[in-house]
């Protein structure tokens, strides 16, 4: 495999989300809902602030020339964290993370097919749609 290290970055960041998703219902089943949903993007700005002042090497000066859509990172950032601790805890981490996991698929690759949001199209074939009937059913079969 030619490019194994985003692959492993990838994996391990499939990982961590069941991991977070699991922290997130946990910790709005304590303090409540949009209270948990706002204490982890507080500590998630906190994080990512302290990251970039030691690592960062961005422009912010060229915020203007960004595309309108990709300012609504944060808002789908909170009804994600709002949908998975919601979801766990009545479906538990792995039906909901099948589900998730489902969706994401489906919806990158038609990001991917159709070159959505300025991504450069990727072709779908023959396998990928294997692949994603597979997946589907693989859920299917898991959520029953």
């Amino acid at each position: 495999m030619k490019h194994w290290l985003p692959f492993i970055m990838a994996a391990v960041a499939g990982a961590l989300m069941a991991v977070q998703g699991t922290f997130n219902s946990i910790l709005s089943k304590i303090i409540g809902l949009l209270e948990g949903t706002f204490v982890v993007h507080l500590i998630g700005t906190l994080a990512a602030g302290l990251i970039m002042l030691i690592m960062g090497n961005g422009h912010f000066s060229k915020a203007a020339q960004v595309p309108w859509y990709s300012w609504l990172g944060g808002l789908i950032g909170v009804i994600i964290i709002i949908g998975v601790a919601v979801s766990i805890p009545k479906l538990g981490v792995g039906m909901a993370t099948t589900a998730i996991i489902a969706a994401q698929l489906l919806t990158a690759y038609l990001i991917d097919h159709f070159g959505w949001f300025g991504m450069e199209p990727i072709e779908f074939n023959f396998w990928k749609a294997v692949g994603i009937i597979l997946i589907v059913t693989g859920a299917k079969i898991l959520l029953h």
